[in-house]
């Protein structure tokens, strides 16, 4: 298993950490990341966090770039200026910090969703509304999942 899929939803503790799914954890350990490298979401009020390797694509796609450009700039913003490298304990638990806390609005419970290469950090209502608005304009576009 070398993906993250599905979505689980776990309480913060009294000290603020929160662990991370199992089905999370048995991905990072089987891509041997020991390190988080995690973002603010570009669309979503939602943490992205992925291995170090995230932070490489990232870099690579702003190193295709004319370094002094709007785009390398606004890239650069993104993900170095709304970016944090973070670990989790020895139980697998995430501390939820204030960088967490106050760009999703996450109070007392986390989502963790799954991206394929990497997982997210959400709210657990709004990453429930905005699935269902994914889920809706999917089928008013007539684009179906099977």
């Amino acid at each position: 298993m070398n993906r993250f899929l599905s979505h689980a939803t776990n309480r913060i503790d009294a000290k603020g950490r929160v662990s991370v799914p199992s089905m999370f954890r048995s991905v990072l350990s089987a891509l041997d990341i020991r390190e988080l490298y995690c973002f603010q979401d570009f669309v979503f009020p939602a943490i992205s966090a992925g291995g170090p390797e995230l932070l490489d694509r990232f870099e690579r796609q702003i190193g295709g770039e004319d370094p002094f450009s709007p785009q390398a700039n606004q890239m650069s913003l993104l993900i170095h200026g709304g970016g944090v490298f973070m670990k989790l304990d020895q139980e697998g638990r995430l501390m939820v910090t204030d960088f967490i806390r106050d760009f999703t609005g996450i109070t007392t419970e986390v989502t963790f969703v799954g991206r394929a290469d990497h997982f997210q950090l959400w709210a657990p209502q709004v990453f429930l509304e905005r699935q269902a608005a994914a889920r809706e304009e999917r089928r008013l576009r007539g684009q179906r999942s099977d």
